[in-house]
């Protein structure tokens, strides 16, 4: 019977993995334009992998638009992340080859060079957007092809001490001729759903832009002649100089022309696979090899609780209930065990109303979390929709808020016998863990103020994000456990001591074990841990979220396991205080994870430059470290919960 199974369980383990491994919804309305038709570059924040500061493209002495800078439309994702999307003066004509002047700077100021040369020297990328694809770039290093999204502010030549911006942009758009015949498309991103109908079709027909890649240079022009041009005047295409004479360097006085040339090119990828180029991920062998190193841990594991309940429990269980009254007795003073402590198991723990709270966050976390990445792994959440997976994270968060009261109050019910004080318990599930991201991002906001970044978050926004707390998530908590009030209470199925019994001494403290219990989990995690710090800071898309679906199971059977191992430790060497073990046996992991954290940017974020950017990052996974504990420690104290209750509901009492 368990052969089937495990075969069973294998191939769907496989089919999830292919199924989520590269499916995903296009993310955005298609269009399509005709031959002529105008197109507008958009461009986003500045960013930088060596200090994470965001800041506004126009914070720089670009060229602006005709008629002014002007904001696109952003979501509560968006804003979180410090992305600011403006309007440009980069325009496109469909299948018109050009090369067109923009304009050219005043005399360089003093405060404008010494920004420019910071911006350079820090890596800064300019973010530029067409057609919601963002613009990418092809480089040679050591030999291998490396593709990067955006282009460098400037460069610092090794063998120079001066600066040179790049003020001259060769793009190169492939675009797929769409003839509008049979082809439905389905849109899930920010400028909302729809469907091409039949009527549509012949209007439909048209190109699509499916690349978006630019070879970025720098050269030197003469300010006199390009002054005579006009923004969009047709001028000589030009190479990319290698010598530095003919490049454009930075320093007081200096005029800078900006110009750019573009080439339409066809190509026969489709709208729908357009992403593809940036959502390859490398390294799935590594994903695999993270995948298969977890089930061998849970199969260790699993090895561990089926002797302790088919073998040990088991027998126990049954010589003990084979004996009568006066031979139990006897047996209980002779033996040692889980089966000794069986009137102190169920004794109320110490800080009973702090665990009730950790518990209902824990539930709302971990709600948020399966439900985020099961939408995204199967294709709902799309890069294109920028800003979205943490739009959607905040919103199923609010949401939860009854899930999260619920769990807390019947908990606390549980644990008291009665429901007086619950709305306490609500209030404090509602406001635990919002109040600590609240009180993180609020000093990590007032260091973004004084560094004037774009990824400051706007008071504005604090109000927004107020108001949801206030009017949704409070509202839908005290529901919850106004729910869990109504629901019935479990019931122990042994009654507990007036006088707690003595725990014998012990040659190690218990917080050894339980500390090294959350290597474990640990161990399922932490591969897939390096490639979501790669994404969040150094600017790569992670999108294998069908890897990430299938080590957030693996993470929740392993945070069982051990907790339920841990728990029938402690219970047989009669200590009988095993809650707060129980939940601290899994959640331990956040300890080992803001510690691979600091790891992280200790080796792998070499080039992170500046205390300000270190006070962001420990922030940042700060925050993480805290929602892993809550989510992790949950499941473990809630699997041990359900694991003592049963092993002492199959003893015979008085």
């Amino acid at each position: 019977m368990r052969t089937p199974m495990i075969c069973w369980a294998f191939f769907l383990l496989v089919l999830l993995g292919k199924a989520c491994n590269g499916f995903y919804l296009p993310g955005s309305y298609m269009h399509t334009y005709s031959t002529g038709d105008e197109i507008f570059a958009k461009v986003n924040s500045l960013t930088s992998i060596e200090t994470e500061l965001p800041f506004s493209y126009y914070s720089l002495p670009y060229c602006q638009p005709h008629g002014g800078v002007k904001k696109s439309a952003e979501n509560l994702g968006e804003l979180l992340m410090g992305d600011q999307i403006d309007n440009s003066p980069y325009r496109f004509k469909m299948n018109v080859n050009e090369s067109v002047y923009l304009c050219t700077t005043k005399p360089l100021s003093e405060h404008e060079v010494k920004l420019l040369k910071q911006r350079t020297r820090d890596l800064y990328q300019v973010n530029m957007i067409l057609d919601n694809l963002p613009v990418m770039r092809y480089a040679k290093q050591n030999g291998i092809d490396i593709q990067w999204t955006g282009f460098p502010v400037g460069y610092s030549p090794q063998n120079s001490n001066e600066d040179y911006i790049i003020n001259h942009l060769k793009f190169t758009v492939l675009v797929h001729e769409y003839e509008g015949s049979g082809i439905e498309v389905i849109g899930t991103g920010e400028e909302g759903m729809g469907v091409i109908s039949e009527s549509d079709k012949k209007k439909a027909s048209g190109f699509e832009i499916v690349g978006f890649v630019v070879v970025p240079c720098s050269v030197k022009y003469e300010p006199e002649e390009m002054t005579k041009h006009h923004i969009y005047d047709s001028i000589r295409p030009v190479d990319c100089p290698s010598d530095l004479d003919k490049s454009q360097i930075i320093r007081e006085q200096e005029r800078i022309s900006f110009t750019y040339v573009v080439e339409f090119v066809k190509s026969d990828i489709r709208w729908p696979s357009r992403w593809d180029a940036y959502l390859k991920m490398e390294g799935a062998r590594v994903h695999w090899f993270s995948i298969l190193n977890s089930l061998m841990v849970i199969v260790f594991l699993a090895g561990i609780v089926f002797v302790i309940f088919l073998r040990t429990v088991r027998r126990d269980l049954t010589r003990y209930e084979e004996l009568d009254k006066e031979a139990q007795a006897q047996m209980n003073e002779e033996l040692s065990g889980w089966k000794l402590v069986v009137g102190d198991v169920f004794r109320e723990p110490d800080c009973p109303k702090l665990l009730c709270v950790m518990v209902g966050d824990g539930v709302q976390i971990t709600g948020m979390a399966v439900v985020t990445i099961v939408f995204a792994a199967f294709g709902f959440m799309s890069p294109a929709s920028r800003g979205m997976l943490l739009t959607g994270m905040i919103l199923l968060y609010l949401f939860l808020g009854i899930a999260a009261g619920y769990a807390a109050v019947r908990m606390w019910t549980t644990i008291k016998g009665t429901s007086e004080g619950w709305r306490s318990i609500s209030w404090s599930v509602a406001s635990f863990f919002p109040g600590i991201v609240f009180v993180i991002l609020t000093i990590l906001n007032f260091i973004l103020w004084g560094s004037h970044s774009t990824g400051a978050i706007p008071i504005s926004l604090y109000f927004i994000l107020l108001a949801l707390w206030f009017c949704i998530s409070v509202p839908l908590t005290l529901l919850g456990g106004l729910m869990g009030t109504r629901a019935e209470a479990i019931q122990y199925p042994v009654r507990t001591n007036q006088i707690p019994r003595e725990i014998p001494a012990r040659k190690l403290p218990s917080w050894v074990l339980v500390l090294g219990a959350g290597t474990l989990p640990f161990g399922t995690l932490f591969i897939e841990l390096f490639f979501i710090l790669s994404s969040i800071w150094l600017g790569r898309f992670y999108y294998v979220f069908g890897f990430l679906l299938i080590v957030l199971l693996l993470l929740v059977v392993v945070c069982a396991e051990v907790s339920v191992v841990l728990t029938y430790m402690h219970l047989c060497v009669e200590d009988w205080r095993w809650w707060w073990k129980a939940f601290f046996a899994s959640g331990s992991v956040s300890i080992f994870v803001f510690l691979y954290s600091i790891n992280y940017l200790v080796f792998d974020l070499q080039s992170l430059s500046g205390p300000v950017s270190a006070i962001l990052y420990l922030g940042y996974s700060l925050i993480m470290a805290i929602a892993i504990m809550l989510s992790t420690g949950t499941i473990g104290l809630l699997t041990s919960f359900y694991f003592v209750h049963y092993l002492f509901s199959s003893v015979k009492i008085d």
